[in-house]
């Protein structure tokens, strides 16, 4: 993706469903899966959007129901949220004023470093390497809105 498109109102435009597909890549055992579902940004009772990913992830041949919950929530200004887990706990901030986003996110002796970009209005894609000491991962994952 080499042009980006600047997002004015990060909340407004991720809003709605959107079919998902992730790539999992272990990069030390060379192992791959896959997700394949929906996410669907919904709004909360109190300001932002509450995004719930469903649908079926694929690991060394084995396929799973998958879900992940995250709060995106207002953040200084429209272009901006403040990402956090189901629970409340903070994950990144996020600024798609340029349509390109870097975050990272510690967890314990890992390291979350992601990317967010925007090719259009229907489209956005999330690339995450994860390192530390047990694990080397990259995941791609890209958005298309439905409807």
């Amino acid at each position: 993706m080499g042009e980006f498109w600047p997002v004015s109102d990060v909340l407004a435009h991720l809003a709605g469903t959107w079919r998902t597909e992730r790539s999992v890549r272990d990069l030390t055992s060379g192992d791959t899966g896959a997700f394949t579902g929906t996410t669907v940004f919904r709004p909360l009772d109190e300001a932002g959007l509450l995004q719930r990913e469903t649908g079926t992830f694929t690991w060394r041949g084995v396929a799973r129901p998958a879900e992940r919950t995250l709060r995106f929530l207002p953040g200084p200004t429209p272009g901006e949220a403040d990402v956090r887990f189901a629970d409340g706990r903070p994950f990144h901030r996020l600024d798609l004023t340029t349509g390109r986003h870097t975050a990272d996110h510690p967890c314990a002796a890992d390291l979350y470093r992601g990317e967010y970009t925007v090719s259009d209005a229907d489209h956005w894609r999330t690339v995450w390497r994860v390192g530390g000491p047990a694990k080397d991962l990259l995941l791609t994952t890209d958005y298309a809105r439905v409807g």
